[in-house]
């Protein structure tokens, strides 16, 4: 039972729990009205194709995730190669191009237009045919090249985690190194396996901007066309209400996942257990140099060749207010959020309770919605607010009675506060947790209480913490398109928005000079999180 002065942080975490739970209300309680005409529409036109589109592009990419992701941790955790050393760290630099940067840069390259395809009739034949870019196929290979870190990145934290003496036994029991990893190794590894695809799956179903660019229509697109085609919120709230059962499917399955087996408890392993020679070095190095070269290098070498081409022609006054508008967004929005996953992260030390664990969990939920779906739930909410409250009021009391919250920059940030809190309660309570109880304690007794035991104490001890949680909040809000997209107000263009204007009218080079400031800013918690990764017991 929590004390009465715990008690003063449930208002706290319920108020960001109630945040959570607005959009997820507002989803379902749109269908209390659903217009006939333009569901018969969508039925007859796209529902069943984007069905069919979600369930493939789910298959496609968790296969193709899994196999990339574990097969590269598993040879660069467990296997010595040439290479490997710079390969291990290497690998996560993907994490910083946004799946629609990678899109449109493939698409540019490997069109009929583009210089590979140009390049090979040129060189072999002028009737030579090529697969179909925009694909099914196409879209599929995008989202593995973009989002496989997420698997190999817990995959191999999960492999060095499980020590020396699990692969030892196995070997005692005469397994060879392949039964030895499908036996042992991978079942052990199989919850974090589970939460890496589950990510990459997530972010497949919230992607925008590279369905788009593929002409692959998903829920996403959708909701888009619903919205700005048939002028119909309602609509497209009801399709991201069925988009957010996706998510929550995945979500399921990744619980049961996660909890079905136990973490090793081994020490971590220091060394690698086998040493790769001949033609296995050989074929290990190249797979993990052609993942690399393809996720990564291959696309930064093309967009520094259209931005010396095209793109640095574009450097005006207008790409100014791109990047201010960017940056200002991006910084409000990581101040908002890590304020408040640390009154979050304060409301689950102060208070060690079922309750307000399981409030702190809700309230972190929201990184599981989609952009697209929080877009339109908070605009149809605000939409109410504005038609039944701010509008009478603004009448009543003599002004305009115009809408004041539909359209408002604080719709947006209150979208990306909810959708990227959990991003900031890690390190948030990560650093916190860091604290001893004993040294607030010596404080208290020395008569240092209230808000400067915070400023003397906590903050000098949680500023590290705050800001990587910052960090990383600010450049997920950098790339983050379809909140953005939806709920901008009028003349607030970002980075990303640029990006997809141009990439809609086939502008690709034009779009490499926001694209490649977006990757640059995005190596930044990329390379946090290898600095954070780069530890290796025994090295």
């Amino acid at each position: 039972m929590a004390l009465p002065a715990q008690r003063r942080w449930y208002p706290i975490a319920l108020f960001f729990a109630a945040l959570v739970f607005l959009p997820i209300s507002v989803l379902l309680l749109s269908w209390h009205s659903v217009d006939a005409q333009i569901w018969g529409h969508l039925w007859d036109t796209q529902m069943l194709r984007l069905i069919s589109n979600t369930l493939i592009l789910i298959v496609g990419v968790g296969i193709g995730v899994t196999l990339l992701g574990v097969s590269l941790a598993w040879l660069t955790s467990l296997c010595e190669f040439p290479g490997r050393r710079w390969l291990d760290w290497a690998l996560m630099l993907p994490f910083a191009i946004p799946a629609y940067v990678l899109a449109f840069v493939f698409v540019g390259l490997l069109d009929y237009a583009g210089p590979v395809q140009s390049l090979m009739r040129e060189w072999f034949d002028s009737g030579i045919q090529f697969p179909r870019v925009r694909s099914t196929g196409g879209v599929i290979t995008v989202f593995i090249l973009v989002f496989y870190p997420y698997v190999y990145l817990l995959a191999r934290t999960a492999f060095l985690a499980q020590g020396k003496g699990f692969m030892e036994a196995a070997r005692v029991l005469g397994l060879s190194p392949w039964q030895a990893f499908w036996r042992v190794a991978l079942p052990v590894a199989r919850p974090a396996i589970g939460a890496g695809v589950a990510l990459a799956l997530m972010e497949s179903l919230a992607d925008f901007g590279a369905v788009s660019v593929f002409n692959f229509d998903t829920f996403t697109t959708a909701i888009y066309k619903t919205w700005y085609g048939f002028f119909s919120l309602s609509s497209a709230t009801q399709l991201a209400s069925l988009l957010l059962l996706f998510v929550a499917v995945l979500l399921f399955a990744e619980q049961r996942a996660r909890g079905a087996i136990r973490p090793s408890s081994e020490r971590p392993r220091g060394k690698a257990l086998y040493n790769l020679r001949g033609w296995k070095a050989v074929l290990a190095s190249t797979w993990c140099g052609l993942v690399f070269l393809c996720a990564f290098v291959i696309p930064v070498l093309q967009l520094l060749v259209w931005f010396w081409q095209r793109g640095r022609f574009d450097l005006d006054e207008r790409y100014t207010a791109l990047i201010t508008h960017t940056l200002y967004l991006g910084l409000m929005a990581a101040a908002l959020t890590v304020a408040a996953a640390l009154l979050l992260a304060f409301a689950k030390r102060m208070t060690p309770t079922r309750r307000m664990r399981a409030l702190v969990g809700f309230a972190n939920l929201g990184y599981a919605l989609p952009g697209s779906v929080l877009a339109v739930a908070i605009m149809l909410a605000f939409s109410y607010l504005d038609e039944h409250a701010v509008i009478p009021l603004s009448t009543w009391l003599g002004g305009a009675g115009r809408p004041i919250l539909l359209g408002s920059l604080s719709a947006l940030l209150l979208t990306y506060v909810i959708r990227f809190m959990a991003v900031a309660h890690g390190p948030m309570e990560g650093a916190l947790a860091r604290i001893k109880p004993s040294l607030p304690e010596a404080s208290r007794s020395l008569g240092i209480g209230g808000m400067a035991l915070f400023r003397r104490v906590y903050l000098p001890l949680l500023l590290p913490g705050s800001l990587s949680a910052a960090l990383l909040v600010f450049v997920d809000v950098l790339k983050e398109m379809p909140a953005t997209l939806l709920m901008r107000p009028f003349g607030w263009d970002t980075l990303a928005i640029r990006i997809f204007e141009m990439t809609s009218e086939g502008e690709w080079a034009r779009a490499s000079l926001p694209a490649l400031t977006l990757v640059v800013v995005g190596l930044l918690p990329v390379i946090l999180l290898i600095r954070r990764s780069a530890y290796r017991p025994g090295h």
